[in-house]
């Protein structure tokens, strides 16, 4: 089984920390007989399950019935529940609160947006038991700040706010980072700086781990593509093709034949 203690180690010894997220009992279980063993039960339901335009109408209830299915399938896997917005934004104890439920649904450790201003919920969760995984760059939850999906980091004096944010919240307990949408150069620069690992998603090849969303990495989602998704297969397409085979044997009668009769 994964632990929080096995991302440590993984840095330690170069391995890469493989990680994809999901959001059901059956993908969980597809997930694990890949090999892989970090599961994100990430905020992105919003987009790619529930169909909205970006992350920010995400519940707790929505976020803890999606971590327990996965919890409950998955035998292996190192769990990490997203928090999703305004779930620790308004203060430490609230967010210690609501990581806490994260736990208690199955979930190994959580993971929270933003840098230096989250340093004190950091540290209130780390003080009762709760690993937690930062996330720095592109922060989707901050996607009305920003004015859209785009690369952060690209100016030197904001490549220089990264680089302290993701001390700051290293110094305040933090297991690992997830580095979304910046310059591989500035990844490369903030995993060098770190002795917790950087987890990327569009930070290049240089961080000690990476991350896509499962739909996209399966080719199921292509509403919205970013740069850094690679599908490594194409299930819309496939799906497609079954439906349309299905109805056109069900009008002409090929389906169901003798073999899906009962007699």
């Amino acid at each position: 089984m994964m632990t929080v203690p096995d991302l440590h180690r993984y840095k330690r010894e170069q391995k890469k920390v493989i990680v994809v997220t999901a959001y059901d009992a059956l993908f969980a279980r597809i997930v694990e007989q890949a090999g892989l063993e970090v599961i994100l039960v990430g905020d992105s339901l919003g987009i790619v399950v529930q169909g909205k335009a970006n992350t920010l109408s995400v519940t707790m209830d929505d976020m803890l019935y999606h971590t327990r299915l996965v919890a409950g399938a998955a035998q292996k896997s190192l769990i990490i529940g997203d928090m999703p917005f305004m779930s620790y934004q308004a203060g430490k104890d609230e967010a210690v609160r609501n990581a806490g439920r994260f736990l208690q649904a199955g979930a190994h450790a959580v993971k929270l947006e933003g840098g230096a201003v989250m340093v004190d919920r950091i540290q209130a969760m780390t003080q009762v038991g709760i690993p937690v995984i930062g996330h720095l760059g592109m922060t989707p939850q901050s996607v009305n700040q920003y004015g859209g999906y785009k690369v952060q980091g690209k100016e030197g004096d904001r490549a220089q706010v990264l680089l302290d944010d993701s001390k700051a919240i290293e110094e305040a307990g933090a297991v690992a980072v997830v580095l979304e949408a910046i310059p591989a150069k500035l990844a490369r620069a903030i995993t060098a700086q770190l002795s917790i690992p950087t987890i990327g998603i569009g930070a290049g090849l240089h961080c000690d781990g990476q991350v896509l969303v499962l739909y996209d990495l399966l080719g199921m989602f292509d509403e919205f593509v970013p740069k850094f998704v690679k599908p490594y297969a194409h299930l819309k397409a496939d799906a497609l093709q079954a439906l349309r085979r299905y109805k056109e044997e069900v009008e002409q009668g090929k389906f169901p034949s003798d073999a899906e009769s009962y007699h």
